[in-house]
C-alpha cells in the first residue's frame, strides 16, 4: 500500500470535525494529513480549544455550536470524536443524527452508541438521508489483522475451527451492569476484541461466560454461525508492562498468531516430525513458519502508530467509500449492531448461562 499525502489529492472532501480532545489530537487529526479531506471547520464546546485546534490543524474556522457549523459550512463529511453524557450515553450518537440530517456522511469514533436500539435508529436515519455512517473500528484495519484475515481465508489454511482472543478488560459486578456510567469502560473497550472476532469469524450464534469477582476478569465461550468455536479472555489484572492482546486462529494443521498487534506468525500446514526419531526441530523451508514484524528503525510510515494501529487506513476507507459512492465494508452500523448485541448480553445475562443471539 502506497500512501498519497493530503495535498497531492486532486479531489478532496469538504470536512468538519466535532471534538477537540486528547485522543483526536494524538490520533485522528494527524491522520487527516494522508486523507483526501479539506478541513473547513472544527467545533468544540470549549471555544478556545476549538480555535487552537483550528490553528494547529489548518481549519479555516472554529465553532462552539455544531448545528451552526453544519448550517454555515455545509460539509460533505463530518468526523466526530467526543465523550459521554453524564448518564453514560454516548455523545456522538445524537451528534451523528444531526450530521445525517444536515446531509453529510459521518465518521465517528467508537463506541457508536450505548444500546442496540440507538444503533438501529442510526441505521434508519442513514437510510432515510442517504448518507453513510462508519465507526472507527481500528483493530480490523491493523496490517497484521488484515493479513491474518487473508491467511485464514486462503485454501491452504483449511477450514477455520477455533479462535482465541485475549484482551485486558474488567467486567463490573452484576448489580452495576445496568448503570451505563459503571459500564463506561467496558462499553468503550468491548469494541476492540469484538470487532476482531466478528471480522475474522462472522456473527456469533451463542455464547456464555464465567466471571471472576476479585478483579472483574471473564472468559467467554463462543459458537459462531459459521460453525467454528472461540474464546474471549478478558484478562483483567495483567501487568501494565504486558502486551495488551493476542489473537490466534486454528485451521487444518495450520494456525496463525498476532501478538501485541504488530507481530504475525503463520505456522503453515505441517506434520509433527517423527516422534522419537527426529534429530532436528528444523523442518523443510516449504512448511516453516512465516513471521512478519516491523523493523522499527527507518522513518517509514509503517513505523508510525497512525498506520500500524489502523487510524489512517480506517479514515482512508471512509473517504474512499464516500468518493466512490459505495457504503463502507468495515466499521459499518451492522458491525456496531453486532457488537452492541454482545454488550447487552453482558448487561443482562448472569455468568454460566448460554444465550443465543
Amino acid at each position: 500500500m502506497t500512501i498519497t499525502y493530503n495535498f497531492e489529492y486532486e479531489r478532496r472532501l469538504k470536512a468538519c470535525f466535532i471534538g477537540a480532545g486528547g485522543h483526536s489530537y494524538r490520533n485522528i487529526y494527524p491522520s487527516l494529513r494522508y486523507a483526501p479531506v479539506d478541513l473547513a471547520a472544527i467545533c468544540d464546546v470549549d471555544g478556545g480549544r476549538a480555535a487552537d485546534y483550528a490553528r494547529l490543524f489548518g481549519a479555516g474556522r472554529s465553532y462552539t455550536d455544531h448545528r451552526e457549523m453544519l448550517a454555515t459550512e455545509k460539509p460533505e463529511v463530518v468526523f466526530i470524536v467526543t465523550s459521554y453524557h453524564p448518564d453514560g450515553r454516548v455523545q456522538a450518537t445524537d451528534l451523528a443524527q444531526d450530521v445525517l440530517a444536515a446531509g453529510a456522511h459521518v465518521w465517528m469514533e467508537k463506541p457508536t452508541a450505548a444500546s442496540l436500539a440507538e444503533v438501529r435508529d442510526l441505521e434508519a436515519a442513514s437510510e432515510r438521508h442517504g448518507r453513510f455512517v462508519m465507526t472507527g473500528l481500528k483493530k480490523v484495519f491493523f496490517p497484521t489483522i488484515e493479513k491474518l484475515k487473508s491467511i485464514i481465508d486462503s485454501p491452504e489454511f483449511g477450514r477455520v475451527s477455533s479462535i482465541a482472543v485475549r484482551y485486558p478488560q474488567a467486567l463490573p459486578p452484576p448489580e452495576q451492569r445496568g448503570d451505563l456510567v459503571a459500564m463506561r469502560s467496558f462499553l468503550d473497550h468491548i469494541y476492540h476484541p469484538a470487532a476482531i472476532l466478528l471480522h475474522l469469524m462472522g456473527p456469533v450464534d451463542r455464547m456464555s461466560y464465567e466471571w471472576e469477582p476479585a478483579n472483574g476478569a471473564a472468559v467467554v465461550s463462543l459458537r459462531f454461525k459459521g460453525g467454528a468455536i472461540g474464546s474471549l479472555h478478558f484478562a483483567a489484572g495483567q501487568s501494565g508492562t504486558s502486551p495488551l492482546e493476542r489473537v490466534e486462529v486454528i485451521g487444518d494443521r495450520a494456525n496463525a498468531v498476532v501478538e501485541n498487534g504488530v507481530r504475525l506468525t503463520y505456522y503453515r500446514r505441517a506434520a509433527l516430525p517423527a516422534y522419537g526419531r527426529a534429530a532436528s526441530f528444523i523442518q523443510g523451508d516449504h512448511e516453516a513458519p512465516i513471521v512478519w514484524e516491523p523493523e522499527c528503525s527507518l522513518g517509514q510510515l509503517y513505523n508510525n502508530n497512525l498506520f500500524y494501529l489502523g487510524y489512517v487506513p480506517e479514515i482512508l476507507h471512509f473517504c474512499d467509500s464516500v468518493l466512490a459512492g459505495t457504503p463502507p465494508t468495515k466499521g459499518t452500523l451492522q458491525d456496531a449492531g453486532q457488537i452492541m448485541a454482545l454488550f447487552e448480553v453482558f448487561q443482562r445475562t448472569p455468568a454460566g448461562v448460554t444465550v443465543s443471539l
